[in-house]
């Protein structure tokens, strides 16, 4: 009976899930439905095992714990090849920044379980304090850490679900060119992918390339991807270059209208980088460009850091900061209640 009873709820976890994806692919609830129908669904999954459950949950649990154990040294390690691959930025530090960060609250957590053993049967203020601080702090790590892995398993489940070929238009988005005026092998790979839309598509689309001229660049964005399309086979005639934009949000705004001032239909695909997928979905539901995301692979070594940089992108938003906020606040509040209530 239980079985079925979880059974039930894993069904309404994902129901949910995918009743507010079908709606909208850019809503940032999606995060958390997915994240929360999957732990359901690996939770559930342990009854499958028997009378063997709760060993089963024993080896869940273990299995965790190394991989978060894994976590740091992984994000350290990648942080050190990024900066070796790509230089010193403050974008090429994130993966080793939050690979210090997880650590950091790591040792706090061992802390927080190690401290009051030292302090049992007595009352030390200072040590009462340090259990305090290092509560608070490895408490907010655990939950910017679930906040980011929900982030991460969307952009990763948006990047494998199927989706249709049949489109009238492909917006591809610039990325910066090499010595201001080459495509760089970012650029290239999400050129590359549009490329592949385009060829499986039953009847051709339009393909935007979109990116204005930078400073420091010797030819637009846009006319350096149509070269590149150009060179690959894609007639001329089938190439619109949007190459007035500076911004994610403006090449979506330029080739909106570009797409708009056409007749016909308007089923549109929009390729970058999968990282940048979800993000830029958000912009087409804030300018109402009703489009398909498309992620391009990117280079194993560079997708953590780039990754870290979406999630900070979307969280600087005034909404999504004062509701990672808020939830910190509900997350730490027992702990804070506790503290003050024993030793206030």
């Amino acid at each position: 009976m239980i079985l079925v009873f979880y059974a039930i709820l894993t069904l309404f976890a994902w129901g949910v899930f995918l009743f507010s994806f079908i709606r909208d692919r850019s809503r940032y609830r999606n995060c958390y439905l997915l994240f929360i129908a999957l732990i359901v669904t690996v939770f559930s999954a342990t009854f499958l095992a028997g009378k063997d459950q709760v060993e089963a949950l024993v080896v869940v649990f273990f299995v965790i714990m190394i991989a978060l154990l894994a976590v740091p040294i992984g994000l350290v390690s990648n942080g050190v090849i990024m900066i070796k691959k790509e230089g010193f930025s403050i974008a090429n530090v994130l993966s080793l920044a939050l690979g210090l960060f997880v650590g950091f609250g790591e040792i706090a957590a061992f802390l927080t379980f190690l401290l009051p053993i030292v302090n049992y049967g007595g009352y030390n203020k200072a040590m009462v304090d340090l259990t305090f601080v290092s509560i608070l702090i490895a408490g907010t790590v655990i939950y910017i850490s679930q906040a980011f892995l929900a982030f991460m398993f969307y952009t990763l489940f948006l990047m494998i679900i199927p989706r249709k070929r049949d489109f009238d238009y492909v917006i591809i988005h610039g990325a910066g060119l090499k010595d201001g005026k080459q495509v760089t092998r970012l650029l290239a790979d999400r050129l590359d992918k549009a490329i592949a839309v385009y060829r499986k598509d039953p009847t051709p689309p339009v393909m935007i390339p979109s990116g204005g001229k930078g400073s420091d660049e010797r030819t637009s964005e846009a006319d350096a991807m149509a070269a590149y399309l150009i060179e690959k086979g894609i007639p001329e005639d089938m190439i619109i270059k949007e190459d007035e934009s500076a911004t994610t949000l403006e090449n979506l705004k330029n080739s909106k209208a570009i797409i708009e001032s056409r007749p016909g239909p308007h089923y549109t695909a929009l390729v970058t980088s999968n990282y940048h997928v979800y993000r830029a979905l958000r912009y087409c539901r804030k300018i109402g460009l009703k489009c398909t995301g498309i992620g391009s692979r990117v280079a194993l070594y560079y997708w953590p850091s780039a990754l870290i940089r979406e999630f900070i992108a979307i969280h600087a938003e005034k909404k999504h900061l004062i509701y990672l906020m808020s939830g910190w606040v509900i997350f730490m509040l027992p702990t804070l209640a506790l503290y003050f209530t024993v030793f206030a």
